[in-house]
């Protein structure tokens, strides 16, 4: 493998190393494929060998990237190969055996945060610095993680905070992040405080609000107040990105399934035969509707039921349109999974994406039809190598899940121009995903410009 020093990292890599030693609190905003793991374990060499003010550094990271991402990074650089990474998962005795060991950084799984707080207290360990690697899986206030870290972050001299979509449902979800990172120094010590100052409640039930809308001018100083502490950078400006060429493939229900998912849609209840779906809520039935775009339905046993194969039919045409290439097909239901597995028997060399084995298969060209579910395969997963064409059979909500699957083929490396389709039920739920997607991105793009990093900035203040 080809050894690198920090001498041959960009020029913005080697600047966003810069800014993690001048800055005790540090967010690096960096779309994915920029290597915010070589810049933030850079910085840390830095700061243990050079500066001696870094002993121990805690990572918390999602549970793939946890398990081989840190410590694979190691081998690549020669600055961090004197860097022992302890990968603290496994059984709870494993784990305890891991966090007491002599290694400089310890990775954690974001799911084990509660667990790995109380060892840490009950075993008396200390650590110099935290990074969060994915800050946005902290974002919302509810979640045990969250009240952990809010609670525990004074316990570190140092923290960074990592993330490509650092906004991924609009700026509300901002206030955790940027708690984590500076204690509520710039954005307020409260998110109830924070939603007053900037957003007003757009719908609401009784006293819960469910919908915000930002105040006029709030959007301009939540970005002067951040900038401080954050830096942003855009693939597009520092690398060379391949092409990419976004589609949307209509298909259409005809009269009798078009009336049966308007029927849904009106009563929040529907009859097939004998079998029966209801939708308790507006949520239900946002996820219902969605299942009926993509052609079936759960009913209320849990029995699945045949709406339409629009969805399988434009699928096979892609397939036969690309040609022979590799395609990633991308499903959030398993009965869309596994109807795409019966369409598609006929086919040998047909995967399921499960772990790092179907990883390498498919960048060593071995498979021609790839499945993946977006939450299991979004982060720390390189499959450029295996082809550049990645289909969206299911759409989802999250922009976060999508521009985060998007980057496993899209990014450095990729030799041919990535296709992205998106497959889109007309007159149905889905096209208002893929409106929300879009108007989720023209935020979050508007975020990371408004503190996007100026490099000749950061080295004046090095």
């Amino acid at each position: 493998m080809k050894i690198l020093t920090r001498g041959n990292m960009h020029d913005y890599q080697n600047a966003a190393v810069d800014f993690v030693i001048q800055n005790p609190s540090a967010g690096l905003l960096l779309e994915m494929g920029l290597g915010k793991t070589s810049i933030t374990l850079t910085a840390i060499a830095d700061l243990m060998y050079d500066y001696f003010s870094v002993e121990s550094v805690l990572v918390i990271a999602p549970p793939k990237v946890a398990e081989d991402t840190w410590s694979e990074e190691t081998r690549k650089w020669a600055q961090l190969c004197d860097l022992e990474v302890a990968v603290c998962l496994g059984t709870p005795a494993q784990r305890k055996k891991l966090l007491q060991s002599n290694a400089d950084v310890f990775v954690i799984s974001n799911a084990n945060v509660p667990w790995t707080f109380d060892f840490i207290k009950e075993a008396g360990l200390k650590f110099d610095m935290l990074v969060i690697d994915e800050l946005s899986a902290f974002k919302s206030t509810n979640t045990a993680r969250f009240r952990v870290l809010k609670k525990c972050r004074k316990l570190f001299n140092r923290i960074v905070g990592l993330t490509g979509t650092p906004a991924p449902n609009g700026l509300i979800d901002l206030w955790a992040q940027i708690y984590l990172l500076d204690g509520g120094e710039r954005l307020g010590k409260t998110i109830t405080g924070f939603k007053s100052t900037f957003f007003y409640p757009v719908k609401y039930n009784g006293h819960i609000v469910y919908e915000w809308g930002i105040k006029e001018g709030s959007e301009e100083e939540i970005y002067k107040r951040i900038g401080g502490t954050c830096i942003s950078m855009k693939n597009v400006d520092y690398l060379k990105m391949p092409e990419r060429l976004d589609s949307i493939k209509t298909v259409k229900l005809n009269q009798a399934e078009k009336e049966q998912y308007d029927y849904l849609k009106k009563q929040y209840c529907l009859d097939i035969g004998a079998d029966e779906i209801t939708a308790a809520n507006a949520a239900v039935l946002s996820g219902k509707l969605l299942q009926m775009a993509s052609g079936s339905i759960y009913d209320d046993n849990g029995k699945i039921l045949s709406i339409h194969d629009r969805k399988l039919e434009a699928l096979e045409q892609l397939i036969e349109e690309a040609n022979g290439k590799p395609v990633i097909a991308v499903y959030n239901y398993r009965h869309s999974l596994s109807r795409i597995q019966e369409r598609f028997s006929d086919k040998a060399r047909v995967r399921v994406y499960k772990d790092a084995k179907d990883k390498e298969d498919w960048n060593a060209g071995k498979i021609d039809l790839l499945l993946i579910h977006p939450k299991a395969c979004k982060y720390g997963l390189n499959l450029q190598q295996g082809g550049s064409t990645l289909v969206w059979f299911d759409l989802t909500w999250s922009l976060d899940d999508y521009l985060q699957t998007n980057a496993r083929v899209w990014r450095q490396g990729q030799r041919d121009t990535v296709v992205i389709h998106h497959i889109v039920s007309a007159a149905t739920i889905d096209e208002k995903v893929i409106k929300a997607i879009q108007d989720k991105d023209e935020t979050q793009n508007a975020l990371l410009r408004a503190v996007r990093a100026e490099i000749s900035e950061v080295k004046m203040r090095a």
